[in-house]
């Protein structure tokens, strides 16, 4: 990819280490003793390359839902900040972070920044020589701690349910890092395997042998004998004879209380069916009867039915002529009083020629309207876009 001519003519024969799109021709470029703001020609703003140099005692990140703003602090030039597109926070960190501990000559000549991770104000930069911490508001600033690979003599992790505890020994003092378990697999991966080049090994056991780590336990204080076994502590076992005895008891008891039920239970079913086929018997007998007494009401009820149907069919019938009667009168009146219209009487439209004119320049005008709304759509969809790269 080509250079802005304005880019080009500030580096000063330095080369570009890294670059980041920002968005449309916006970019960003990492050099190794300053970060270059590009911005192209826009609405808002002409082209124009910023410089933020890499000595800075202090970095600082505020982010927003839509925009992300660095700010640099250094000790005479004071605050120096600028912002990108929330969606582009950390590829710019990275580099920028990378620069920075370059340039405050944190990390030697060839070495390179693996990843940095952020969680809430603690920061980690796992670099291919050492880790780097900071805890506090700031991203980065001269309160840090670092631990570098050479010292490190034993490597663990914790795992739990929310977090995982990252427990490194260096110089002697064991170390221990809380990440959430949402990035800890990759955290744990990366530091394992920075830690496994740097000592040119394959595996956390090989590590934590090269380095002379005594992963054995050491026993403190001698043990307590509590006897053998569990007879000790019982204080008065029973006797397996008394047991058995016991058992045979029982077993007895329950077969003789088991018998008796059932006998009786026998014989008072038999009972019970003898008591229910009694009374089937006489309930039959009653059902007979009532069922021919059931009959002889039916035929009754039916003799009557035809005499009741024709009564009120002759009430219908004379009901009905009655309303017929009276509104037949009213029928031709009705029927005189308003004539119908045919088509042929009602007269022709004619369309007027000046509506049509009119209606003629309408539609022009409407045509050019939208062609203009449409310009304007385009124009502030340019503006929300150089909104939104941090213009």
């Amino acid at each position: 990819m080509s250079v802005p001519g304005i880019v080009h003519s500030t580096l000063d024969g330095e080369e570009i280490a890294a670059r980041v799109s920002l968005g449309s021709d916006d970019e960003l470029f990492i050099t190794p003793t300053r970060t270059i703001v590009y911005r192209a020609d826009g609405l808002l703003s002409d082209e124009s390359a910023d410089e933020y140099p890499h000595d800075a005692d202090r970095l600082t990140l505020s982010e927003g839902r839509r925009k992300t703003k660095f700010t640099l602090e250094y000790a005479l030039e004071g605050e120096r900040s600028f912002a990108v597109p929330a969606g582009k926070t950390d590829d710019v960190l990275h580099p920028v972070l990378a620069g920075v501990l370059n340039g405050n000559e944190i990390t030697g000549p060839g070495e390179t920044v693996i990843k940095p991770y952020r969680f809430s104000e603690l920061t980690l930069i796992i670099t291919s020589d050492r880790l780097v911490k900071h805890i506090g508001g700031a991203v980065w600033d001269e309160d840090f701690e670092e631990y570098h690979f050479d010292d490190v003599t034993s490597l663990s992790f914790e795992d739990g349910s929310v977090a995982t505890q990252i427990v490194l020994t260096a110089n002697g003092r064991p170390q221990r890092i809380k990440a959430p378990n949402e990035e800890a697999n990759d955290l744990r991966e990366r530091l394992q395997r920075a830690l496994f080049d740097y000592h040119d090994v394959g595996s956390l056991e090989e590590l934590n042998e090269r380095i002379g780590v005594d992963d054995e336990p050491t026993s403190s204080g001698g043990s307590v004998d509590f006897g053998g076994g569990v007879d000790p502590l019982d204080a008065d076992p029973p006797e397996p004879e008394d047991r058995d005895v016991t058992a045979e008891q029982t077993t007895e008891t329950a077969e003789t209380g088991s018998t008796d039920p059932l006998a009786g239970g026998a014989t008072d079913d038999v009972a019970t069916t003898e008591a229910a086929t009694a009374g089937a018997d006489a309930g039959d007998g009653q059902s007979v009867q009532s069922s021919s007494a059931r009959a002889a009401a039916e035929t009754d009820e039916h003799a009557t039915e035809p005499d009741t149907a024709a009564g009120s069919t002759e009430a219908e019938t004379g009901s009905v002529f009655e309303e017929v009667a009276e509104t037949e009168p009213s029928a031709p009146a009705d029927a005189g009083s308003t004539p119908a219209a045919t088509p042929e009487s009602a007269p022709a439209a004619e369309t007027d020629p000046e509506l049509l004119e009119r209606l003629d320049s309408l539609e022009d005008a409407v045509e050019r309207q939208s062609e203009i709304i449409e310009q304007q759509q385009q124009t502030i969809d340019q503006l929300i876009a150089e909104l939104r790269q941090g213009r």
